[in-house]
């Protein structure tokens, strides 16, 4: 059974919109500025770990003192 021309126009218009609707979330989502948040975000929470954090301390402990032992030898 043939459908009619507007039919079909607006089937197509509609899958237009849908398309432009999905194009402009996914551009949104892939913006600098929400990317940078993200990472910040997720930087923010891994540091949240006491493991992590004091880690972390601890390295840049290590570093500080290599680097003043190397400087007064």
């Amino acid at each position: 059974m043939p459908r009619d021309p507007d039919t079909i126009q607006r089937e197509i218009e509609q899958a237009r919109e849908a398309l432009a609707d999905s194009l402009d979330e996914l551009s949104e989502r892939a913006h600098p500025k929400h990317l940078v948040a993200a990472g910040r975000e997720n930087v923010q929470d891994r540091l949240a770990d006491p493991r992590i954090r004091y880690g972390l301390m601890a390295i840049g402990a290590l570093l500080v003192f290599a680097l003043l032992r190397k400087l007064f030898r």
